[in-house]
Parts: structure tokens; C-alpha cells; sequence
């Protein structure tokens, strides 16, 4: 690798508005923040007006709409490493991709069913047609660009969107590897407890982090009143898991129907429509990954496969012991089916229908866990740094629903749950228009924005939010009529004096928490990613909230208000936090590096403590208030430190108040070997 050495990347969302020269002008903010790479959006040739680079229409060629070849190579070469975000699954099926225009070409490149001729889709777009990537010409037409530019050391990494559509996962990943690309991220959910697979790569895109780490910051005492709250007013006293299925089983005999009535030909009708739709909607994972050209199948997947409870025919059949050979397709076509069924079900489905506590539903993440304790945050932990020491680790990212610090804020009312019970007695109405769960909904988000919000972005989100929970409206037939009925209930919430009251408290909660999360993605095993602008407050919500321009002019002024000495305020906390951990990171790589070491202290239930190499770094971020706990420590870390984030001389003795430690207004502690 040409590049500099991996410390923290910088994801940009690139646009006709955000192109390569604009980038280019942001390499000297965003190396004196501390950033080694550059984090880019898909920019290989997408359809005219694309907005977001994921519907590729040529990938042998820099995007001309983001500025050509010319301006990418030279954004490359600004001193900052690039990591590129590429699409495997599917292309753009539109005109000016000229292997889509190809009637002879397209079933070559594209996996089309040659009964219907329908467009294997990605998700259910159906203007994204998936491509056959197993094929070897496929994988070169895909990425014969991009290995290029790997091999030329214009690119230090890839991120790989979506390789569960893919046919074999594995088998893309290691011809990928083998063919030059070192290091790739992979965009992979995993389900609470479920192991990246023994693939050839750095590790995920960091959405396991981002939940453990919330979960710290969920209080568990919260649950029960949550969710008796929630029982109580809407009715439906079911658990997360039960919605989540009926949803699931919603998409696969409507959304996906004609994915599951393929299966029904290729499996010669052996198996009904119902039962494949209910053994797509029951598999506890995104996906398997049996092999049927190899006959390989992993204990996992046998685990999983078993979990679904389908058929005993049916569970043969997935796991090879029946049908080889007449059923192989059958087999690789269920397992790339299974992930949209989850994804449209449990992501765009049931996190808008099943909300007791909404900073919970996220992605990859498990609305019925209620908080994680400090020892199993560690567990995770030292699980990333022995396997994926280079993975990525984010708290908001492009596909989120909520940004970190509005999830950090929603998350502070799990502390103060009589305060909310009294605020949703005051204002929930069970015989208003917005159905009691819709109440609830907005007045968590209500809080959480503390008046923080435009009735445009507001209006755009409700009405997202209501069409993608499918129960009183829907993108095919939406009831405009009560999406107004729920916009104008929210917005009067927004500058209602007890919303606001309690959205104070959640604020200053939230904050505390917000920035805790930041020290710790910034200091556990892994690579810190820091979103677009997410170096200063931002209080967003889903796309394509969350990809609004950012005032680059603001956090420029305040990084040189930094680096000038000015004191952190309020408003610039989070990015003094950013700028102080990753000067600490570049002056102790090996610590922070992948093979560093990651060293759990005991600091009781409510902090989070650890070291870093050799107790060369020492960090303390309370959860909860723990200005009490004492700090045991032990005789190896006794003795002179350093303030990482105020230079202050630290000297710790046998035992240290954790209340000691604390800088404000960051409320945790940064300690470097003097």
C-alpha cells in the first residue's frame, strides 16, 4: 500500500454539488482534523442525475458528473488515502448502460429470469438489475478500473456494498483479494451474536459497533416502563420479533412474490409458494452460505437453517442432503433471496411499526435489546481486535435511520422514564387521527430534535416513516389525507413548552452520551469513521435527511479556533474531542494499530475502562453517572500521565475517584503515558 497509514476515515456522500474538485478543497481541513482517508461514495459511472453514485452504469469509468478521472486522480494525490465504495450486486438498468441496451448482452451480464425476463433486482428497485459477478468475465468487465487504481496505489481500499446479493459471497471476496484489493470493508449485517464469516477482509463497515455502543448508553432500568407505556396505549403487547416476522412473511408473499414464485420453478414446484415465503421470513440471519458447487456447509449454517423450522424436505434440501445437482440453483437463488425478505422487513418495515424505544431500531441492530452491559462492550471488543483488527467503526452512517447524536439524545430518555410516562400522558390521545403508535413515534423524535428542525425536513420524514411501516399508509397507496393528519399533530409538538422541557434534559444527557460514544469509537480495536460533517452536532434523520449539504465553513472556523487554542464550547466539543484522539492516535500507531492491545479495567457497572499497547494509553468513559467510583489501578499503570485532551500532568496512585479524571466538558477521561 502507497497510502498513509490507516488512522481514521472521512466518509463523503459525493453529488454534482460535492464533486471531486470540492473534495479536493476539503484534504487540508480534513488532515488537520486528524484523518489518514478520504471515505468516498460510489463514483464510477452512474446514471445522469444520480445522487448517490449506486446505480453504476459503466464501471470502467471515473464518473465524468463528479468530475472526470483527471479531477479523482488528483483528489488521490492531495496527501490523503482513498477508500472507494464499490457496487458488486447490480448496475443501473437503464439506456446509457450499454450491456443493459444489449437485448443479446443483457442475460450475459445480467441474472435475468429467462421465463418472465425480469430486470434480479436489487432490493425491490426494479431500476437496479443484479449482475452475475460469479462469472469471471462479469467480475473483470466490474472491476478492471478499480483493480487498476488499486494496483497504481491511486486506491488504498475498497468498501463492498451488499456482497449478501451476491451468489457466492466468498468466492467473489477471495478472487477480489487475490487479485490485488488488500483491504476491503464489507457492508455485512450481522444479527446480535452471528460471526463474520472466515472471509478474506478487513472487516465490516461498523454497524456492530454502532449498536454495541448505544446499548452502553441504554439504560436497562428502562425497559420494562418503555415497553408497558408502549403495550398499554397501542394494544399490541407483542414482542419485537413476532412484528418483525409477521413483516417479514408481508414481503415475501407481496414485495418479493415474484422472487418466490422463481423459486417455485426452479425447485419444479416441489416446494409451495407459502412455505419458501415463510422459510425466507424465519431464517434468524440475513443469509446461509452453503455451497452447493463445493458441498461445503458450515456448522453456522446448519445452526441457522434449523432455526427457521421449515419443512424437514425443505431443510434437506438447503443444507445438500437431498436434491444435489437438480436443486443447486434453487439452493444459491433462496440464499440471495433471503436478504432483501430481511432488510425490506425488519429495517423498512417493523422499525416504523415496533417503536417503544425508536434509537434502538437500527441498523443491524436488535430493538429487543435493551442496554449491554460494560463486560460484554469489552467482550465485543477484544472479539473485533482478535479477528478484524482494521474493521471499521461508525456511529452514523449514510444508511442509518438516526444520526448518533439524535440516536444519543432519544436513547437519554431510557434514564428518565417517569418524565416520559408524564409527557405521553399529556399528549397522547387515543381517539386523535395519528394512531397511538404514530403518537408515540413522533414524540420521541419530537424530543429528541428539541425544536432542531425545519416542518420541510420534518413533513419529509413523517411522511417517509408512515409509508414505510405499510399499517395507514404505503408507497403504492398512500392516504395522504392522515399523513397530514400526523404532520400537523408532530409539528405541534415541536415548540410545545413540555416537549421542549423534557427535551432539554435528554439534550444535555444525550450530549454527555454522544461524546462518550465518539471517545469510544475513536479508541477501541478498529478504525474510527467519521461521517460527513458529523464532527460538530447533528441532529439527523433518515436519508435523505441525513445527506443534506453540511456548512463546511463552520467546522472549518472552528478547527482553526481549535488549533489557535481556543477552549471547547458547548458547540465544538465533539470536534475537539476528534482533533485530541486522533493526535493521540497518530503519536501511538502501534498502540491503536491493528494488533494493538485492548486491556478491559474493573471501574464496576457504570464505566468504561481500558488501555491501549502496553498501558501506554488509558481511557475511562463513564455510561451513567459515576463521579463516586472509585478507580482501582493497578500497580503497572501507577505513576506520571498525560492529558490527552487538556495536556494537563495526571498522577495516578493506588486508587483514583473516576470523578477526578473527567474533563469537561467531554465528562471522560484521556490519559497518554508521560
Amino acid at each position: 500500500m502507497s497510502g498513509p497509514q490507516l488512522r481514521c476515515t472521512y466518509r463523503l456522500q459525493l453529488n454534482p454539488e460535492l464533486d471531486f474538485a470540492k473534495a479536493l478543497e476539503l484534504v487540508p481541513y480534513l488532515r488537520e482534523l486528524g484523518v489518514s482517508h478520504l471515505y468516498l461514495s460510489p463514483s464510477l459511472q452512474a446514471r445522469p442525475g444520480s445522487t448517490h453514485g449506486y446505480d453504476t452504469v459503466d464501471p470502467t469509468r471515473i464518473s465524468e458528473e463528479l468530475g472526470g478521472e483527471a479531477a479523482f486522480r488528483e483528489l488521490a494525490g492531495a496527501g490523503l488515502g482513498v477508500i472507494l465504495d464499490i457496487v458488486p450486486n447490480h448496475m443501473g438498468a437503464a439506456p446509457e448502460n450499454r450491456w443493459w441496451a444489449d437485448e443479446a448482452k443483457r442475460p450475459e451480464v445480467f441474472d435475468v429470469d429467462p421465463e418472465t425476463g425480469f430486470t434480479r433486482r436489487f432490493f425491490d428497485v426494479d431500476d437496479l438489475a443484479a449482475v452475475r459477478m460469479e462469472k469471471e468475465e462479469v467480475f473483470h468487465l466490474a472491476h478492471d478500473k478499480v483493480l487498476a487504481l488499486l494496483s497504481e496505489g491511486v486506491l488504498d481500499g475498497l468498501r463492498v456494498d451488499h456482497p449478501d446479493g451476491l451468489a457466492d459471497p466468498a468466492g467473489y471476496l477471495r478472487r477480489l483479494h487475490d487479485a490485488g484489493a488488500a483491504r476491503v470493508w464489507v457492508e455485512k449485517i450481522l444479527h446480535p451474536g452471528e460471526e463474520l464469516p472466515d472471509w478474506p477482509v478487513s472487516g465490516t463497515v461498523g454497524y456492530e459497533f454502532l449498536n454495541d455502543v448505544l446499548g452502553l448508553y441504554v439504560d436497562p432500568a428502562g425497559e420494562h416502563p418503555f415497553l408497558e407505556l408502549w403495550a398499554e396505549l397501542t394494544g399490541d403487547d407483542r414482542a419485537f420479533a413476532a412484528v418483525a416476522l409477521e413483516a417479514q412473511l408481508q414481503q415475501a408473499e407481496g414485495t418479493f412474490r415474484r422472487e418466490v414464485d422463481w423459486l417455485v420453478r426452479l425447485c419444479g414446484g416441489r416446494f409451495a409458494a407459502h412455505d419458501i415465503a415463510r422459510a425466507l421470513s424465519r431464517l434468524p440471519v440475513y443469509r446461509t452460505y452453503v455451497e452447493p458447487w463445493s458441498g461445503h456447509v458450515s456448522d453456522a449454517d446448519r445452526e441457522h437453517v434449523a432455526a427457521a423450522e421449515m419443512p424437514a424436505d425443505l431443510t434437506a434440501v438447503l443444507l445438500l442432503e437431498q436434491g444435489r445437482g437438480e436443486l443447486d440453483e434453487f439452493v444459491t437463488r433462496f440464499q440471495q433471496t433471503s436478504p432483501p425478505v430481511t432488510a425490506k422487513g425488519i429495517e423498512d418495515t417493523t422499525f416504523y411499526r415496533w417503536m417503544p424505544m425508536v434509537a434502538l431500531n437500527e441498523v443491524g441492530g436488535d430493538p429487543s435489546r435493551f442496554g449491554l452491559s460494560v463486560t460484554a462492550f469489552h467482550a465485543a471488543n477484544q472479539v473485533r481486535a482478535q479477528r478484524f483488527g482494521d474493521g471499521l467503526l461508525v456511529t452514523q452512517t449514510h444508511d442509518t435511520k438516526r444520526s448518533g447524536d439524535l440516536r444519543a439524545r432519544i436513547a437519554a430518555l431510557t434514564t428518565m422514564p417517569e418524565a416520559w410516562e408524564e409527557l405521553v400522558r399529556a399528549k397522547v390521545d387515543r381517539n386523535a387521527e395519528p394512531t397511538p403508535a404514530e403518537q408515540l413515534f413522533a414524540l420521541q423524535i419530537a424530543v429528541g430534535l428539541g425544536g432542531e428542525i425545519t416542518r420541510e425536513r420534518l413533513d419529509g420524514y413523517l411522511e417517509k416513516a408512515l409509508r414505510e411501516g405499510k399499517t395507514t399508509s404505503n408507497w403504492l397507496e398512500p392516504d395522504e389525507a392522515h399523513e397530514r393528519a400526523v404532520q400537523e399533530w408532530a409539528w405541534a409538538l415541536v415548540e410545545d413548552p413540555g416537549v421542549l422541557a423534557l427535551a432539554e434534559r435528554a439534550r444535555a444527557e444525550g450530549e454527555r452520551a454522544a461524546l462518550g460514544q465518539t471517545l469510544l469509537k475513536l479508541t477501541t480495536p478498529g478504525v474510527p469513521d467519521v461521517y460527513q460533517g458529523d464532527e460538530l452536532w447533528m441532529l439527523a434523520l433518515v436519508d435523505p435527511d441525513n445527506r443534506r449539504p453540511v456548512d463546511w465553513a463552520a467546522r472549518q472556523d472552528a478547527l482553526r479556533a481549535a488549533a489557535a487554542g481556543e477552549p471547547p464550547t458547548r458547540e465544538t466539543a465533539k470536534l475537539h474531542l476528534i482533533r485530541r484522539a486522533l493526535a493521540l492516535r497518530a503519536r501511538k500507531e502501534e498502540a491503536f494499530g491493528k494488533h494493538g492491545a485492548y486491556t478491559p479495567l474493573e471501574a464496576g457497572p457504570d464505566v468504561c475502562a481500558f488501555t491501549r499497547g502496553i498501558a501506554e494509553v488509558l481511557v475511562v468513559a463513564p455510561v451513567r453517572p459515576a463521579d463516586d467510583v472509585v478507580l482501582d489501578v493497578p500497580e503497572g499503570l501507577r505513576g506520571r500521565w498525560r492529558c490527552a485532551l487538556t495536556d494537563a500532568q495526571v498522577e495516578l496512585g493506588a486508587s483514583v475517584p473516576v470523578g477526578s479524571l473527567l474533563v469537561a466538558p467531554y465528562g471522560a477521561a484521556l490519559l497518554e503515558r508521560a
